[in-house]
């Protein structure tokens, strides 16, 4: 796993998560409500000219794009800080996913329910292309959860050993159980231990 100490705190570890999935399902959103500094993004507002290549279901309310990516940071307990990396969604910025993911220790994959076909290529490159072991995590649109976890997990035919949770991108203590389950799968397939700071929780 790769991690580093932080010069001023010799016990703190550092993790690279990534936040994936398709293309508005919620990766702002996640990194936006529970980055503890003002996150970083390289969102652009959508124009007409981009219609052809990012397009949208009827319904869902979205103005803006990611088109690198979204970044914040998030400390648990007294040794452990999670540097989030969202990826865009688009598939013209796939090619970047490589990138994002390397030295990561893990990746939280946001689906929604709501047009599942749309999250399949980000589960199949994390199940095929990348090594980075990784949670599936159902944003949960509007608070609700409109499918059993049984039933979708048999939809994106994902292993028993890739863990199916979910949450509300839009509240930071959901956000932030979300990515502790992400750093529990990470170290339970590793050295089967966790940070201090899981342990205690």
């Amino acid at each position: 796993m790769a991690s580093a100490s932080l010069p001023d705190s010799p016990l703190l570890t550092s993790a690279k998560i990534v936040i994936a999935g398709g293309f508005g399902v919620g990766k702002t959103t996640c990194v936006q409500s529970i980055s503890e500094i003002p996150p970083i993004n390289t969102e652009a507002w959508m124009t007409a000219a981009s219609e052809t290549v990012d397009r949208l279901d009827p319904g869902i309310d979205k103005t803006t794009t990611t088109v690198a990516m979204d970044f914040g940071r998030l400390t648990i307990g007294t040794d452990l800080v999670l540097y989030l990396f969202g990826t865009p969604g688009q598939p013209r910025f796939w090619p970047m996913w490589d990138d994002l993911c390397r030295g990561a220790v893990g990746a939280l994959v946001l689906a929604d329910t709501r047009n599942l076909e749309a999250s399949f290529p980000a589960f199949n490159y994390f199940e095929q292309d990348s090594e980075v072991p990784f949670v599936v995590c159902v944003n949960l649109f509007d608070g609700v959860l409109t499918h059993q976890l049984e039933d979708i997990r048999a939809a994106l035919t994902l292993s028993a050993e890739v863990p199916l949770i979910t949450c509300d991108a839009r509240d930071p203590s959901s956000v932030a159980r979300a990515l502790l389950a992400v750093v529990e799968h990470t170290m339970a397939r590793t050295t089967g231990a966790v940070p201090d700071a899981l342990a205690a929780r």
